[in-house]
């Protein structure tokens, strides 16, 4: 796949400070100006202001300039409006309302996380001691930007800019939405079907399901508001879960343990609609996750400025 993952997102908010405050407390590294890096990523978030909270644009990192060509010819046949400049490409996804830019970059290598001894019937792979991960001390760093899931006024027009347009592939569909990807991660965008545009939230890889635990407990130390919906796993994906809330109304996602899509051929895409369609297990889906407290209030512009 000439796409290769998702770079950075900037996202628009009413109050910048409180919600920069949010990510410095996240462990996202603070750069300057609104500006955030992961631990392996670099920068991969900008937070700007705006009248009501959303995604303004998403970069996608692509080999090389000829994969803008072809980008480019795809969208014309999808009669899709862009701009070209020089090692980059921007659209914007009409039922998202998203500026997409694909910017030539070079592939990220992670350094892979050590492996974890682990006790189980049968097995002592760490006799004599307590497990490692009771022992750590330091702060959980996302390592890297995994995923967004965006609402659509246009859930199809949308899968048709990111797959037809973009390059993206469909890993996996529910009823209204689909799971894409651009990257070896099982899916990079998620676009569901919603009365107005809005960001649901943005993913963020961590090593293993104890730094989830980890990183999600301690962002709830003295902010339990925060608290959205965890300790869980998904069934699509395979991904470990918890999800938080930033003042804005976005919520923010730890992850580990999602499904890798090396080999296309290998992998077949499915219809889910039942509860496997949003977990394996876990916490009941809180009403707040599949329809936002504020949904009422974008819709009816109440956080645009006066």
């Amino acid at each position: 796949m000439p796409l290769h993952r998702l770079a950075r997102i900037t996202m628009g908010v009413p109050d910048v400070d409180a919600t920069h405050d949010y990510y410095a407390d996240f462990r996202l590294t603070a750069l300057g100006r609104g500006r955030f890096a992961s631990a392996d990523g670099g920068e991969q978030l900008k937070i700007v202001h705006a009248a009501r909270r959303r995604l303004d644009e998403l970069v996608v990192a692509a080999d090389d300039p000829d994969d803008l060509g072809r980008i480019g010819t795809a969208l014309d046949r999808l009669e899709m409006p862009f701009v070209r400049d020089g090692h980059c490409l921007r659209a914007v996804d009409p039922g998202t309302e998203v500026t997409v830019t694909v910017e030539v970059q070079p592939r990220l290598v992670q350094p892979a996380a050590g492996s974890v001894p682990c006790n189980g019937p049968g097995r002592a792979e760490r006799p004599d001691g307590r497990a490692p991960a009771v022992l750590r001390e330091g702060a959980v760093r996302p390592r890297r930007l995994g995923h967004v899931v965006l609402g659509s006024t246009d859930q199809a027009a949308s899968r048709r800019f990111f797959t037809d347009g973009l390059g993206f592939k469909v890993s996996d569909l529910v009823p209204g939405a689909a799971f894409l990807r651009c990257s070896t991660d099982h899916h990079n965008v998620l676009v569901q079907q919603a009365p107005v545009p809005f960001l649901h939230h943005s993913s963020w890889q961590v090593d293993d399901v104890d730094e989830v635990g980890r990183g999600a407990t301690r962002m709830l130390e003295g902010h339990p508001e925060r608290h959205v919906w965890g300790l869980g796993r998904h069934h699509v994906g395979s991904n470990f879960f918890w999800y938080l809330k930033d003042p804005a109304g976005n919520f923010s996602e730890y992850f580990a343990d999602m499904d890798c899509i090396v080999d296309d051929q290998l992998w077949t895409p499915r219809v889910w609609e039942d509860a496997r369609s949003l977990y394996s297990w876990g916490p009941p889906v809180p009403p707040s996750f599949l329809a936002p407290e504020d949904l009422a209030a974008l819709m009816t512009g109440a956080h645009d400025a006066s």
